[in-house]
């Protein structure tokens, strides 16, 4: 399992003109398969009239789905350079669909494939990426009354506090990368003296 992987920081469009030919390329985070083609499918609906709306987009961590789409033009000089452009900058759960409206001047397959793959690196420098890191979710169980420092150092020392709920003792959601448990195991019992209950449950992706 991945470590971490980076994404598009948001949704975002970014245009080039290259021998008259308009290319807008629009990004998007995408969780699923299924919101990658919805994406798609309303990218091509604002432009109608486009000559082409090609795609390609890569879902999961460890880029288990890639899909790529030419839609008309030579076959493999658009949807692939647009992929081996997301998978050459390691970019995840993204999709991107580049619109060209051909401006008279044809640009042969090499001219095609540079224009393709560069307007998703250009998008993406100008949407901007973010990195998710893996860590493990876990919880905090410590009484009302050491509840507070532990919170407020909790927040001090750069942890993610996710949730906090409050019944007969205080429990904090927290996201803990794997690597810092025992040390993170060893500062609670410390900072409680042994009073607080550390519990690891599943994995996510998070800025934590």
């Amino acid at each position: 399992m991945q470590d971490q992987y980076r994404t598009v920081a948001r949704e975002g469009v970014h245009e080039s003109e290259i021998n008259r030919s308009r290319f807008i390329c629009a990004l998007a985070p995408v969780a699923t398969e299924e919101e990658a083609q919805e994406f798609v499918a309303r990218v091509r609906a604002q432009h109608p009239g486009a000559t082409h709306n090609c795609y390609a987009y890569v879902v999961g961590a460890d880029a288990a789905v890639q899909k790529a789409s030419d839609d008309g033009e030579p076959g493999g000089t658009a949807g692939v350079p647009m992929l081996q452009m997301l998978t050459r900058r390691e970019i995840r759960y993204t999709a991107a669909v580049v619109t060209r409206y051909y401006g008279g001047v044809k640009l042969g397959a090499g001219g095609l494939i540079r224009a393709y793959g560069g307007v998703v690196g250009e998008a993406l420098d100008a949407v901007g990426t973010i990195t998710r890191k893996r860590f493990r979710i876990a919880t905090v169980t410590v009484d009302h009354q050491r509840a507070g420092k532990v919170e407020n150092d909790l927040r001090a020392t750069g942890r993610t506090v996710r949730d906090v709920t409050y019944a007969d003792a205080v429990t904090l959601e927290i996201g803990l990368p794997d690597a810092d448990v025992d040390a993170f195991r060893a500062w609670l019992a410390d900072a409680t003296a042994g009073t607080a209950v550390l519990e690891l449950g599943g994995e996510a992706y998070g800025d934590a």
